[in-house]
Protein backbone atom coordinates (compact mmCIF):
# COMPACT_ATOMS: atom_id res chain seq x y z
CA UNK A 1 0.00 0.00 0.00
CA UNK A 2 1.13 3.50 -0.99
CA UNK A 3 0.91 6.32 1.31
CA UNK A 4 1.70 10.11 1.32
CA UNK A 5 2.80 12.35 3.92
CA UNK A 6 1.87 16.15 4.24
CA UNK A 7 4.45 17.82 6.52
CA UNK A 8 6.26 20.70 7.61
CA UNK A 9 10.03 21.53 8.92
CA UNK A 10 11.99 24.21 10.31
CA UNK A 11 15.24 23.27 8.34
CA UNK A 12 17.67 25.01 10.93
CA UNK A 13 18.67 22.28 12.51
CA UNK A 14 18.84 19.44 9.16
CA UNK A 15 21.51 19.20 6.84
CA UNK A 16 18.63 19.20 4.19
CA UNK A 17 15.68 16.89 3.01
CA UNK A 18 18.06 13.87 1.71
CA UNK A 19 19.41 11.20 3.41
CA UNK A 20 23.54 11.62 3.52
CA UNK A 21 25.87 10.07 5.62
CA UNK A 22 27.54 11.20 9.21
CA UNK A 23 24.57 14.02 8.80
CA UNK A 24 20.98 14.53 10.48
CA UNK A 25 18.11 15.40 7.37
CA UNK A 26 14.74 15.32 7.50
CA UNK A 27 14.44 12.51 5.30
CA UNK A 28 16.68 10.34 7.78
CA UNK A 29 14.71 11.56 10.95
CA UNK A 30 11.39 10.38 9.76
CA UNK A 31 12.19 6.96 7.92
CA UNK A 32 14.00 6.40 11.60
CA UNK A 33 11.02 6.91 13.46
CA UNK A 34 8.62 5.18 10.80
CA UNK A 35 10.42 2.23 11.64
CA UNK A 36 10.40 2.83 14.96
CA UNK A 37 6.56 2.28 14.86
CA UNK A 38 6.50 0.07 11.98
CA UNK A 39 8.93 -2.25 13.14
CA UNK A 40 10.40 -2.19 9.83
CA UNK A 41 12.53 0.05 7.05
CA UNK A 42 10.74 2.13 4.88
CA UNK A 43 11.99 4.43 2.36
CA UNK A 44 10.20 7.71 2.06
CA UNK A 45 10.31 9.75 -1.42
CA UNK A 46 10.19 13.82 -1.05
CA UNK A 47 8.26 16.14 -3.63
CA UNK A 48 12.09 17.62 -3.83
CA UNK A 49 15.50 17.81 -2.00
CA UNK A 50 15.66 21.18 0.01
CA UNK A 51 19.27 22.43 1.01
CA UNK A 52 21.03 22.46 4.54
CA UNK A 53 19.45 25.48 6.53
CA UNK A 54 16.07 25.81 3.97
CA UNK A 55 12.21 25.35 6.04
CA UNK A 56 9.07 23.74 4.38
CA UNK A 57 5.70 25.05 5.60
CA UNK A 58 4.55 22.02 3.51
CA UNK A 59 6.40 19.23 1.80
CA UNK A 60 4.73 16.06 0.51
CA UNK A 61 6.43 12.57 0.88
CA UNK A 62 5.35 8.93 -0.08
CA UNK A 63 6.42 5.59 1.41
CA UNK A 64 4.99 2.14 0.22
CA UNK A 65 4.36 -0.59 3.22
CA UNK A 66 2.74 -4.55 2.95
CA UNK A 67 1.99 -3.76 6.55
CA UNK A 68 -1.70 -2.46 8.09
CA UNK A 69 -2.20 0.86 9.53
CA UNK A 70 -4.95 0.08 11.52
CA UNK A 71 -5.19 3.83 13.05
CA UNK A 72 -3.45 7.12 10.64
CA UNK A 73 -4.39 9.31 13.42
CA UNK A 74 -2.35 7.51 16.09
CA UNK A 75 0.30 6.46 14.07
CA UNK A 76 0.31 10.96 13.07
CA UNK A 77 0.78 11.35 17.06
CA UNK A 78 3.76 8.76 17.33
CA UNK A 79 5.73 10.01 14.58
CA UNK A 80 5.26 13.86 15.78
CA UNK A 81 6.75 12.43 18.99
CA UNK A 82 9.36 10.82 17.58
CA UNK A 83 10.67 13.23 15.13
CA UNK A 84 11.19 16.34 17.17
CA UNK A 85 10.21 19.84 17.76
CA UNK A 86 11.48 20.68 14.41
CA UNK A 87 9.45 18.55 12.26
CA UNK A 88 5.35 18.50 12.07
CA UNK A 89 3.26 15.89 10.21
CA UNK A 90 0.32 17.27 9.22
CA UNK A 91 -1.47 14.11 7.84
CA UNK A 92 -0.82 10.61 6.25
CA UNK A 93 -3.05 9.18 3.70
CA UNK A 94 -3.82 6.02 0.82
CA UNK A 95 -2.87 7.14 -2.28
CA UNK A 96 -2.95 5.41 -5.88
CA UNK A 97 0.07 2.66 -6.24
CA UNK A 98 1.57 4.59 -9.34
CA UNK A 99 1.29 7.85 -7.33
CA UNK A 100 4.70 10.11 -7.34
CA UNK A 101 5.42 12.96 -4.70
CA UNK A 102 8.02 13.85 -6.59
CA UNK A 103 7.36 13.36 -10.50
CA UNK A 104 3.47 14.02 -10.08
CA UNK A 105 3.86 17.36 -8.57
CA UNK A 106 2.62 20.19 -11.36
CA UNK A 107 3.86 22.83 -8.91
CA UNK A 108 5.74 24.06 -6.48
CA UNK A 109 5.46 27.39 -4.99
CA UNK A 110 8.58 29.23 -2.32
CA UNK A 111 8.77 32.27 -0.74
CA UNK A 112 12.07 34.48 0.31
CA UNK A 113 11.86 36.56 3.08
CA UNK A 114 13.47 39.99 3.70
CA UNK A 115 13.78 42.05 6.83
CA UNK A 116 14.57 46.09 6.85
CA UNK A 117 14.80 45.91 10.50
CA UNK A 118 15.95 43.69 13.16
CA UNK A 119 13.96 41.45 15.01
CA UNK A 120 14.38 39.08 17.51
CA UNK A 121 11.59 37.25 16.63
CA UNK A 122 12.76 36.12 13.26
CA UNK A 123 16.16 34.94 14.12
CA UNK A 124 17.28 32.34 11.57
CA UNK A 125 13.76 32.60 9.72
CA UNK A 126 14.39 35.76 7.40
CA UNK A 127 17.07 37.95 6.15
CA UNK A 128 17.77 41.02 7.46
CA UNK A 129 18.96 43.68 4.78
CA UNK A 130 21.75 46.61 5.23
CA UNK A 131 19.78 48.77 3.30
CA UNK A 132 16.29 49.22 1.52
CA UNK A 133 15.26 47.61 -1.24
CA UNK A 134 13.14 49.17 -4.06
CA UNK A 135 10.28 46.82 -4.63
CA UNK A 136 9.28 48.32 -7.61
CA UNK A 137 12.38 47.84 -9.86
CA UNK A 138 12.81 44.08 -8.49
CA UNK A 139 9.14 43.73 -9.44
CA UNK A 140 9.93 44.92 -12.98
CA UNK A 141 13.06 42.46 -13.25
CA UNK A 142 11.44 39.36 -11.91
CA UNK A 143 9.16 39.15 -15.05
CA UNK A 144 11.84 38.52 -16.78
CA UNK A 145 11.68 35.38 -15.36
CA UNK A 146 8.27 34.10 -16.51
CA UNK A 147 7.82 31.52 -18.81
CA UNK A 148 9.64 28.00 -20.31
CA UNK A 149 13.16 29.15 -20.45
CA UNK A 150 16.58 28.09 -19.67
CA UNK A 151 17.76 28.68 -15.95
CA UNK A 152 21.35 27.72 -16.16
CA UNK A 153 22.73 31.12 -14.91
CA UNK A 154 20.90 30.40 -11.36
CA UNK A 155 21.70 26.85 -11.71
CA UNK A 156 24.22 25.44 -9.29
CA UNK A 157 27.15 24.73 -11.03
CA UNK A 158 28.13 20.80 -11.70
CA UNK A 159 24.46 19.29 -10.98
CA UNK A 160 23.02 16.24 -12.27
CA UNK A 161 20.43 17.84 -13.88
CA UNK A 162 19.45 16.16 -16.92
CA UNK A 163 18.21 19.57 -18.12
CA UNK A 164 17.77 23.43 -16.57
CA UNK A 165 14.33 24.16 -18.57
CA UNK A 166 11.54 25.41 -15.81
CA UNK A 167 8.44 26.75 -16.56
CA UNK A 168 7.90 29.91 -14.15
CA UNK A 169 4.36 30.63 -13.41
CA UNK A 170 4.85 33.27 -11.02
CA UNK A 171 7.75 35.65 -9.40
CA UNK A 172 7.02 38.96 -8.01
CA UNK A 173 7.88 40.79 -4.58
CA UNK A 174 5.31 42.36 -1.98
CA UNK A 175 5.53 44.09 1.26
CA UNK A 176 4.51 42.39 4.16
CA UNK A 177 1.83 43.52 6.71
CA UNK A 178 2.77 43.96 10.40
CA UNK A 179 6.21 44.15 10.17
CA UNK A 180 8.71 46.03 7.59
CA UNK A 181 10.06 43.50 5.22
CA UNK A 182 9.23 42.23 2.44
CA UNK A 183 8.52 38.51 0.56
CA UNK A 184 9.65 37.49 -2.63
CA UNK A 185 7.24 34.37 -4.36
CA UNK A 186 7.94 32.29 -7.47
CA UNK A 187 6.51 28.91 -8.87
CA UNK A 188 7.60 26.63 -11.09
CA UNK A 189 7.09 23.22 -12.40
CA UNK A 190 10.34 21.96 -11.27
CA UNK A 191 13.48 24.51 -9.32
CA UNK A 192 17.55 23.39 -10.41
CA UNK A 193 19.60 23.15 -6.94
CA UNK A 194 20.15 26.36 -5.50
CA UNK A 195 18.32 28.35 -8.12
CA UNK A 196 15.55 30.26 -5.92
CA UNK A 197 18.57 31.72 -3.89
CA UNK A 198 20.47 32.58 -6.74
CA UNK A 199 17.30 34.38 -8.60
CA UNK A 200 16.92 36.18 -4.95
CA UNK A 201 20.42 37.52 -4.81
CA UNK A 202 20.09 39.04 -8.58
CA UNK A 203 16.80 40.70 -7.80
CA UNK A 204 18.33 41.71 -4.25
CA UNK A 205 21.21 43.53 -6.80
CA UNK A 206 18.37 45.52 -8.56
CA UNK A 207 16.78 46.23 -5.83
CA UNK A 208 20.28 48.03 -4.77
CA UNK A 209 20.53 49.44 -8.64
CA UNK A 210 23.58 47.64 -9.06
CA UNK A 211 21.66 45.30 -11.61
CA UNK A 212 18.77 46.95 -14.28
CA UNK A 213 15.95 44.51 -15.96
CA UNK A 214 18.31 44.63 -19.06
CA UNK A 215 20.98 43.10 -17.49
CA UNK A 216 19.18 40.05 -16.04
CA UNK A 217 17.86 39.43 -19.48
CA UNK A 218 21.65 39.51 -20.25
CA UNK A 219 22.32 37.11 -17.53
CA UNK A 220 19.48 35.05 -18.47
CA UNK A 221 20.57 34.62 -22.25
CA UNK A 222 24.12 34.39 -21.08
CA UNK A 223 23.76 30.60 -18.91
CA UNK A 224 26.44 31.43 -16.89
CA UNK A 225 26.53 31.28 -13.41
CA UNK A 226 28.93 33.17 -12.90
CA UNK A 227 27.18 36.28 -14.36
CA UNK A 228 24.45 36.20 -11.64
CA UNK A 229 24.04 37.41 -7.93
CA UNK A 230 24.93 35.58 -5.00
CA UNK A 231 23.71 32.79 -3.17
CA UNK A 232 21.19 33.96 -0.47
CA UNK A 233 21.51 32.81 2.66
CA UNK A 234 19.20 29.69 3.61
CA UNK A 235 17.59 30.06 6.49
CA UNK A 236 15.33 32.82 4.81
CA UNK A 237 13.89 30.34 2.11
CA UNK A 238 10.52 28.07 2.21
CA UNK A 239 9.01 25.95 0.19
CA UNK A 240 5.69 26.97 0.29
CA UNK A 241 3.56 24.82 -1.32
CA UNK A 242 3.38 21.73 -3.78
CA UNK A 243 0.38 21.45 -6.03
CA UNK A 244 -0.95 18.09 -7.42
CA UNK A 245 -3.63 17.57 -9.75
CA UNK A 246 -5.18 14.63 -7.52
CA UNK A 247 -5.26 16.73 -4.01
CA UNK A 248 -7.65 19.81 -5.24
CA UNK A 249 -7.06 23.10 -3.33
CA UNK A 250 -9.91 24.35 -1.21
Amino acid sequence: MRYFIRLGYDGTGFHGWQRQPNAVSVQSTIEDALATVMRHHIDITGAGRTDAGVHAREMFAHFDTDRTIPDVKKLIVALNRLCGKLISIYDIFPAENEAHARFDATKRTYKYFVLFEKSPFFRNMAWLSPSRLDIERMNDAATVLLGTQDFTSFAKLHSDAKTNICNVTEAHWEMLKGIDGAVFTISADRFLRNMVRAVVGTLVDVGRGKLTRSDVERIMTEKNRCSAGTSMPAEALYLWQVDYPYLPRE
